[in-house]
Formats: C-alpha cells, structure tokens, sequence
C-alpha cells in the first residue's frame, strides 16, 4: 500500500483483527459519520509534548507511569471514580519522581480503555453460547443474547463518556487537586495510618523535608500547583480510531485525536495487518506490545514500519513477558533494538503476563509476580547499560480485592468481597502505592 493514509475499507481489505461483527452496516456507518464530526478529544500539540517526553524517558531523563483500568465502563465514568484513579496516580508519582529524581511522565490508561481484544468470539456457559463481551465500546457484559449483541450507538458513548473524563481530568490537574503539598499529605496519610505503608516512613520522611526545604526558601514554581496528564488506551476498533482521527492544520500530517498516546496489543500487531498499516501512519507517540511469542526479528521489523525516520519519542514496546520469562526472553529484544541503533523507549507490563484462574473461578495475579517482572525489567536494562523507560500498570483508586499478595496478604478466598473487575483484575490503591515504593527502591539503585 502506498503512503496515502488508508481509508476505512482499505484497512478492512487488509484483514482487521479482533473486530465485532454489526448486524447493520448502515447504523454502523451513521455513528462512524456522527463521530468524524465530532470535535477533537486531545490534540495535536499537546501529543507532540507527550513525545518529547517519552524521548526523554527512553534517554534516562525521565521516567513513565501509565495506570489504569483494564477495560473502562461506562457506568464507572463518574467525577468520584475518575478522582480516585488520577489520586492514586498523582500518589504513586511523586514516590517516583522523588526516587528517581527525574520527572514522572504521567499517562492515565482512561478515556478511551473501553474495548478489549479476546482469545474467543464466544462465551458459554450452562450449555448457551453467545457472542464475547468486548467491552462497553461494542456490547453489554450481561450474558444475555439482547446485551451481547454488537451496537455500533456505544461508540458515540466512548466518546461522550471520554470527552466527561478528560473534561474532569483537566479541572482537577489545573484547578488545585494536583498541588504538590496535598498528594503528599494523602502519601503521608498511608504511610501513617497503613500496616504496609509503615514499611515506607524512611522515605516518605526524606519527601517530606524535602518539600519542607523548597517552602523553607520560598520556592513555588508552578509546577508545585498543576501537572501535565496525558491520556492512552489500545486503539483496537478500527471503526472508532479512523473516525477520530483528523489531518493537523499545523503539519498535514494524521493525528487519532481520541488519546495522546495510543497502543497497538499483543494480538493485533501482525506486519501486514491492518492495525500496522494504520498506525504507520499517525503522528502520535505510538506504543506496541511485545509477549514471549516476540522475537527480536519481530521487535526490528516493527520499529523499521512503525518508526522509519528513527524519531525519538515516537515508538514505544511495552513488554508483557510474565515474571517467570522476562529475564530470558527481554535481552534479547533489547540488545538487537540496541545494536542496530534503533530509537525505542521501554515499558515493562508487568500485569498481563502474570493472569491465572483460581480455584474459585477468578481471575487473579499475584501481587509478588508483577512486581518480580518489574524486577526483572529493571536488571536486564541494568545488565545491558539500556533505560528502563516506565511502567504500565492495571490500577484503579479504590480498595477492590482482585489481586492476591501484597502487604494485606489477600488470599484467594479474599477475592469474594469486592471484586468489580469486568475483564483483568487491577491493583486497589494500597498495592498500588506499595508498588510505587518498591518501584521506587528499584529506580533509586538504576
């Protein structure tokens, strides 16, 4: 295909995987035109920021965290469910960029995380066998044959519930939630008042006379009042990414303006396959995930299709290799992106490659295999002399019980109480600052 950017059916010509079937084209097509004239969720410029930093984090110079739902819904897209996931964030970043003294690139995985990739077109169960829930973006998660069926109306929901979400995110990093002196009260509140966060006082302490100093001499940049957030999600459904996405009056060039920073996952990345061929095209910083199955072929003909100008900034691999396989199959990923001068930035997931059933039919990972394949991550970048560029994270702000381990010492019959969680279990607000703190010690010794 030529370097035009390709157009809806050119892309399905392709062979678009890990899309719903609608049963009417014609309302299809109306939401699709709906959205093309729709205003924009993010834009263009404040994308290139968020590339300029990402460079930064693949040079050393700052450090990524991206957190948040596996699977939005829109029920959940409310203003006290989006404080709590940006206050866990804004928590666990100031641990970080305390730690790593380096700024803290801050992504949310939010406002557009509402469609998920699955293994199977189908669910049965008791003998009924109807088509997958995936996601709010396509269908109901009510195992009834009305709710699961494909309604292309939901992907004007994913843009007006995105649009409620950044609106609100925006007030909130501007408008005095995001002060510095007041999310390290809320990290002091944990570590004070926490059986696990007792474990953290010595830095938490260091923090606090650190800020003490900086009032002390009457430094109060800006910064101190407001942070820049950014928003990402997998851009997984072909209908709803090509709609939103627009032509920059300022460079002529394709910008998705749904999210600053978009992904390509494990199951929709083929070299020739449709989502490729689309986000080659996009000016966005971009991200890939990368599992066991990758090889460092693979990794150099992605970065060559998705990256050919070797911009910094511009390509992401976030790897998912589980705790048990990281430190065998990431070096050499790295080393052959490395040795043959390609400009990439590293993120660990530490969340997907860690999934198991328990014996009580949940979906769960242990606590203390995320944070190994963090481990991992940071000791191969070590072994090799290359950057540990971030983490993304499946997190939410309240006290959900989906992840076994950690401090409180959920154990599998735990997960009953209050597990909320319609697709991937999530980190609650007590792992995920633990996280942040043990992150932190990782970050301290890089």
């Amino acid at each position: 295909m030529n370097d035009a950017f390709p157009s809806l059916e050119q892309l399905h010509a392709i062979g678009a995987l890990q899309q719903p079937t609608y049963s009417d084209p014609a309302a299809l097509a109306a939401a699709v035109e709906k959205l093309r004239n729709q205003p924009p969720l993010v834009f263009a410029g404040e994308c290139d920021q968020l590339k300029s930093s990402i460079a930064a984090a693949g040079r050393g110079e700052a450090f990524i965290l991206q957190g948040g739902d596996c699977a939005e819904v829109f029920a959940e897209a409310t203003a006290d469910n989006t404080r709590n996931k940006l206050r866990v964030l804004l928590q666990m970043a100031v641990v970080l960029t305390y730690a790593a003294s380096v700024p803290v690139v801050k992504i949310g995985r939010l406002a557009g995380q509402y469609a998920k990739p699955r293994s199977s077109d189908t669910e049965t169960r008791d003998g009924v066998t109807l088509p997958a829930y995936r996601g709010d973006a396509v269908n109901g998660f009510e195992f009834t044959e009305e709710s699961r069926i494909p309604d292309p109306q939901r992907l004007l929901d994913v843009y007006h519930a995105s649009s409620s979400t950044l609106n609100l995110v925006r007030a909130f990093t501007t408008g005095g939630y995001a002060d510095l002196r007041q999310v390290h009260t809320w990290n002091s509140e944990f570590v004070r008042n926490s059986p696990v966060g007792a474990k953290y006082e010595a830095m938490g302490s260091e923090i606090e006379r650190a800020i003490a100093f900086m009032e002390a001499i009457g430094a109060d940049p800006e910064e101190f009042h407001r942070v820049d957030f950014y928003s990402s999600h997998e851009a997984l459904l072909l209908e709803y990414e090509h709609a939103m996405t627009r032509i920059d009056s300022r460079t002529e060039t394709p910008y998705n303006v749904s999210g600053h920073f978009v992904w390509i996952g494990e199951r929709t990345r083929q070299l020739d396959g449709a989502h490729v061929e689309y986000f080659r095209h996009l000016n966005n910083p971009i991200g890939c995930k990368l599992g066991p199955t990758a090889t460092p072929d693979d990794a150099l003909a992605l970065a060559a299709k998705l990256n050919p100008k070797n911009e910094e900034g511009r390509l992401t691999f976030i790897t998912r290799f589980g705790a048990g396989k990281v430190r065998d199959g990431l070096p050499g990923l790295v080393e052959k992106i490395t040795a043959e001068g390609v400009n990439v930035t590293w993120i660990s997931d530490p969340m997907h490659g860690n999934t198991f059933s328990t014996s009580n039919g949940y979906k769960t990972r242990r606590f203390e295999d995320v944070l190994d394949e963090v481990q991992g991550f940071f000791d191969v970048h070590h072994a090799l002399g290359t950057v540990p560029g971030g983490i993304l994270v499946e997190n939410t702000g309240d006290d959900v019980t989906e992840i076994i381990g950690g401090g409180e010492e959920l154990d599998e019959a735990g997960l009953v109480h209050r597990y909320e969680s319609v697709v991937d279990p999530r980190l609650n607000r007590v792992q995920s600052l633990e996280m942040a703190f043990q992150v932190a010690e990782m970050l301290r010794s890089r």
